[in-house]
């Protein structure tokens, strides 16, 4: 077994009504879902926030959408989302996930924000993702979730630097697009060596 399907954060919080929707982040579900039984390993990543999180607006008394500057760099300031044991923070209520083989739950670090499922935003601190897939055997990563622009294309670009073969499936994912971050980060991709199919 060398394959795994990665399905990043579809989350309530991410999905239309949600604190932080994607648009049409609840259309890529039964695709999702369908993809899971065409492989031997799934992998489930959630967004898992304490309240006060650091990269909340709110923690700044600050606008949502606007940009702060932290010790690991610039930062989104997000609406409050995904806090632990909130139901934005469950996943969606159609994904199968008794089919994944492991849930990684990423961003509960209150000091850090942490976009990739392999590194938090210093890229530098391991979520452990890594050493599972490595002791997997696991080499060739399909990603799909939310979103394509953020949590996606982190955790895409950061399998590929560590060696991965990684497909980022574009019809079963959605995107904020804040700024032009979708061209950005698909260019990023690209740049990268992951393959947008």
């Amino acid at each position: 077994m060398t394959q795994a399907l990665l399905v990043i954060d579809v989350q309530n919080d991410f999905c239309p009504g949600g604190a932080l929707a994607v648009p049409e982040g609840d259309v890529i579900v039964p695709g999702i879902n369908a993809l899971m039984a065409d492989f031997p390993a799934v992998i489930l990543t959630q967004d898992w926030h304490p309240a006060g999180h650091s990269s909340f607006a709110s923690t700044h008394n600050a606008e949502p959408m606007t940009m702060t500057e932290m010790p690991y760099g610039p930062q989104v300031l997000w609406p409050d989302h995904c806090i632990q044991g909130s139901i934005g923070a469950q996943f969606h209520p159609d994904l199968t996930v008794d089919r994944a083989d492991l849930i990684i739950r990423k961003g509960y670090n209150p000091a850090i924000d942490s976009y990739s499922a392999f590194f938090e935003n210093d890229h530098t601190t391991p979520t452990g993702l890594e050493g599972y897939l490595r002791t997997r055997g696991i080499t060739n990563l399909i990603m799909v979730g939310l979103a394509t622009d953020f949590c996606v294309n982190f955790s895409a670009v950061d399998a590929a630097k560590l060696g991965f073969k990684v497909t980022v499936r574009e019809d079963l994912t959605r995107a904020i697009d804040f700024d032009g971050s979708l061209t950005a980060a698909r260019e990023g991709m690209r740049v990268a060596g992951v393959v947008l199919t």
